[in-house]
C-alpha cells in the first residue's frame, strides 16, 4: 500500500482530533501512515508520499488559517500535482464555505482529490471520530 502522510494544523484540538481518527482508520486498513502537525512536517517533502490527508479547520470569514497552514499549503503546492489528497477540518460558523474554495484550489493545482473534505462542527463526539476513522479506511484504499 502507498505511503501517507497526514498533516493537520489545530488551534482548539478539533482538527487535531480529527487527524488522529484519520490516522487510525488508514492504518486499520493496514496502510502506512504518518502523522504530523504542520510545524512537524517542516521542510520535509511531499515527494516520498503517495498520498496526503490535509488538516486545517476554518478560520475568520471561512479561509485557512493564515499564519502557519496557509504558508505551509503554499509551500508544497508545485508538488501537488497528481498526488492523491484528501482534506478535512472543523468548523464552528458558517456553512462550509472553506472547504470547497480550499476544494477547488487543490483541482486547480492537479491533486487527484478524495470525495468531497471532511467537515465536523467543533469537537468530533464518538460518531465524528467514527466518521474520521472510515473517511482514512476510505483513503487507504483510494
Amino acid at each position: 500500500m502507498d505511503k501517507i502522510a497526514v498533516i493537520y494544523w489545530s488551534a482548539t484540538g478539533n482538527t487535531e482530533t480529527m487527524a488522529n481518527a484519520i490516522t487510525e482508520g488508514i492504518r486499520a486498513e493496514g496502510a502506512h501512515a504518518d502523522l504530523f502537525s504542520v510545524s512537524e512536517f517542516g521542510s520535509r517533502s511531499t515527494a516520498e508520499y503517495a498520498k496526503l490527508a490535509l488538516g486545517c479547520p476554518s478560520m475568520g470569514a471561512e479561509v485557512l488559517e493564515e499564519c502557519e497552514f496557509e504558508p505551509f499549503l503554499c509551500s508544497i503546492e508545485p508538488e501537488l500535482a497528481g498526488k492523491k489528497v484528501a482534506l478535512f477540518g472543523s468548523f464552528g460558523w458558517g456553512d462550509g464555505e472553506w472547504m470547497r474554495n480550499w476544494e477547488d484550489r487543490m483541482k486547480k493545482d492537479g491533486c487527484a482529490l478524495f470525495e468531497q473534505g471532511l467537515i465536523i462542527n467543533l469537537t468530533p463526539d464518538d460518531d465524528g471520530r467514527k466518521q474520521c476513522e472510515e473517511f482514512g479506511k476510505r483513503f487507504a484504499k483510494f
